[in-house]
């Protein structure tokens, strides 16, 4: 949240036209299939965890909280594949962009994924792109009123056996806990945050038309603008959304990122900016590292808004959402069942784990 800046992010009025109806049916059958989704035991977008991952999302001091998460477990039905993903929506409609891509995307990616001819790692780069611009069509067919001014990050990774791919659109981040030779824990950064100043980012928003540059009150803080009107200052190079800067530059496409798991990989956080705000990579993985399983996301999420406080007194915390995966089997471990808020509590998968690897 609070990646907009000026206040043109209000989203302009559209007079009723002869697809309403139309678009007011596809809303209502589409919801439904995605409540049906909430239902299935593997798939977890609430505060909680698994034996293998924990998730935690707190509400900043900005308004409305507009971070959403996701785990799914035995994803495309294989017992060896877990797709997780934290999303931040921004702009005045931002949390209902953050939440329809998390609920959407992923059925995007398991329909390519599936057309792909096999589930094989080797074509998910290609699926991951074309479920993200599905994603971003149906953004701009069937929710652009919500979408024209607001948008949403997505950071989404899929574990298949030892091999993990990420897709990246916007600035928030995953990062791998591994070890060094020495065994020391260090932190792995596997995703580029994909903001405006980037050369390769504002070379195409200016060759769009778009402008790149920072107010003197925000030295350092690059926004992208419309051509002829300082706004809506959107601090990053990509996102879901936010179509009033699609023909300026601002794209949807994913930078996509592989690792292969090795002996020394521990564990990978994907959070949303609010925690890499005021946390280094390496303060991430000590603090995941050292708090239990169960609650390792909580513990992590609490200390970013701890540090809110003591190094940005005078400013407003942002939403903190993360998502911890572990790859090493854990014995000890207990699911938390426990949703802050009273919300029912997530459901345990029943996704094997590897023994040396999940």
């Amino acid at each position: 949240m609070g990646s907009c800046l000026s206040g043109a992010s209000s989203a302009p009025s559209f007079p009723l036209d002869t697809n309403h109806y139309y678009e007011s049916y596809q809303y209502s059958r589409v919801s439904n299939m995605e409540m049906r989704l909430h239902r299935i035991p593997s798939r977890i977008f609430l505060n909680g965890s698994t034996p293998v991952a924990s998730l935690f999302c707190k509400q900043g001091r900005k308004g409305i909280n507009q971070d959403a998460m996701l785990l799914w477990e035995n994803f495309c039905l294989m017992k060896d594949s877990v797709l997780c993903g934290v999303f931040d929506g921004h702009g005045p409609f931002g949390h209902v962009v953050a939440k329809k891509v998390r609920d959407s995307l992923p059925l995007k990616l398991m329909d390519e994924w599936n057309l792909s001819g096999g589930h094989h790692c080797s074509t998910l780069k290609e699926s991951f792109l074309k479920a993200s611009k599905s994603m971003d069509r149906e953004l701009s067919l069937h929710h652009r009123k919500d979408a024209y001014a607001s948008g949403t990050t997505a950071v989404t990774l899929l574990k298949k056996g030892y091999e993990l791919v990420i897709a990246n659109v916007g600035d928030s981040r995953a990062v791998l806990g591994t070890k060094d030779p020495n065994g020391s824990l260090i932190a792995l950064q596997l995703t580029t945050d994909l903001k405006p100043n980037l050369p390769r980012e504002a070379e195409r928003i200016r060759l769009c038309k778009g402008r790149v540059f920072a107010h003197d009150n925000e030295s350092g803080v690059a926004r992208v603008w419309l051509p002829n009107v300082d706004s809506p200052g959107l601090a990053m190079a990509r996102a879901f959304g936010d179509f009033c800067l699609k023909d300026f530059g601002l794209i949807s496409v994913p930078d996509i990122s592989y690792h292969r798991l090795s002996e020394q990989d521990q564990f990978v956080v994907l959070a949303t900016d609010g925690v890499w705000d005021v946390l280094s990579n390496k303060q991430v993985v000590d603090i995941v590292a050292s708090a239990p399983r169960s609650s390792a996301a909580k513990v992590l999420v609490e200390s970013a808004v701890q540090a809110w406080r003591t190094k940005l007194p005078t400013s407003n915390p942002d939403d903190c959402s993360a998502v911890c995966l572990f790859f090493h089997s854990h014995t000890n471990t207990t699911p938390d069942t426990n949703i802050v808020g009273g919300e029912e509590g997530t459901r345990e998968s029943h996704c094997k784990t590897k023994q040396k690897h999940q």
